[in-house]
């Protein structure tokens, strides 16, 4: 594994240790949501942005910019955070270092178009009891997708200086 990758899943995997809620209600999702449309808007990105408890839908909305299409990749995105408790782009980084190496879209076991190794889902974990839910984000490159959904976590968790 090259230098460089093995430093972005570990900048990924920090990402996820240090972006825990310790309680996450229906209005977080809500505020959680509005904060993130406001951000998208304010940087002028079309985007879609999706966050859920379980499978419960809690917050949706589509920048102007995005499609129907958008909404195929957030449930693709929702669907590998479910299954691996990780974000989607942690686990599209691991699986070309698997032996044999494989991609979400090659590996037999896999339906590829449940599933996503793209950037832009990310676990809703709420420290001492797991996994809750998803956010996800469709309509940058797959990295941006990520970094989005990282600094607007790190605003609401109270962790950025916002600037």
């Amino acid at each position: 594994m090259n230098a460089s990758l093995e430093e972005t899943i570990a900048r990924v995997e920090e990402d996820e240790r240090r972006l825990q809620f310790s309680s996450f209600s229906d209005e977080d999702a809500f505020t959680l949501g509005i904060q993130m449309r406001d951000l998208a808007l304010a940087r002028g990105l079309g985007i879609a942005i999706d966050i859920a408890r379980g499978e419960q839908r809690l917050f949706h909305t589509a920048l102007p910019g995005t499609s129907a299409h958008n909404g195929i990749w957030i449930e693709r995105k929702k669907r590998t955070v479910r299954e691996w408790g990780s974000s989607s782009y942690a686990v599209g980084l691991r699986f070309p270092i698997l032996d044999p190496p494989y991609t979400l879209e090659t590996a037999p076991w896999m339906d590829q178009r449940s599933y996503s190794g793209s950037g832009g889902g990310f676990p809703i974990v709420v420290a001492g009891a797991g996994l809750v839910g998803t956010v996800a984000v469709s309509g940058l490159r797959h990295d941006l997708d990520h970094e989005f959904i990282v600094d607007a976590l790190e605003r609401f968790l109270g962790l950025s200086s916002g600037e």
